[in-house]
């Protein structure tokens, strides 16, 4: 990552490249010092086997190409997460706030499910995490709000909530970059 910016916001559809930007980050910063580390925040869970599957090829698929690289799995506290691993030697890298955001909206237990208000105000403290932490930040997530309105209530609360949640990261996070076929599109801030 380029040490002249302390924030980068990645997002994209599926498969855009999202990921691989954010890892290649992370290995880039380590490379840089010795001294440099970098955390990975992830917060999927493993609610079924194909997605028991999916995070095991990913911590294999990460650990050869940013070797080093701890991870940190954190599905709901990610504003705590980021005060607790945030340093000035260290860059840590979220992956993905869209699984958060669900978390937080669909979680393990249903007498913790959250309100409305209570996921804008989750939102709101990351993104007051985010311009507190004392460390670069790389941060990934969808943009799901380029098709055609959802039907369904919940989908499109979730839709919104996303949108509104993608909106405040970029603005708090010094860069944006928008990841399709692999290619990124910097939104915000210098290349």
């Amino acid at each position: 990552m380029d040490e002249s910016v302390r924030s980068e916001f990645i997002l994209g559809g599926q498969r855009s490249g999202k990921s691989r930007r954010a890892e290649e980050a992370a290995r880039q910063w380590m490379a840089a010092e010795s001294a440099h580390r970098a955390v990975m925040v992830a917060t999927g869970q493993a609610w079924d086997g194909e997605m028991r599957d999916r995070i095991a090829r990913h911590q294999l698929d990460r650990a050869a190409r940013v070797p080093g690289m701890v991870t940190v799995e954190e599905p709901v506290a990610l504003a705590d997460a980021l005060r607790r691993h945030s340093a000035p030697r260290t860059l840590i890298v979220v992956d993905c706030l869209t699984l958060w955001l669900t978390n937080l909206l669909m979680p393990a237990q249903a007498d913790e499910t959250l309100d409305e208000a209570a996921v804008i105000a989750a939102g709101e403290a990351l993104c007051r995490a985010i311009a507190d932490a004392p460390g670069p930040l790389v941060l990934v997530g969808n943009e799901i709000g380029l098709g055609v309105i959802p039907m369904g209530r919940e989908v499109r609360q979730f839709v919104d909530l996303l949108g509104r949640l993608n909106q405040c990261v970029a603005a708090t996070c010094e860069r944006v970059t928008l990841m399709a076929a692999g290619l990124p599109l910097v939104l915000k801030g210098r290349i």
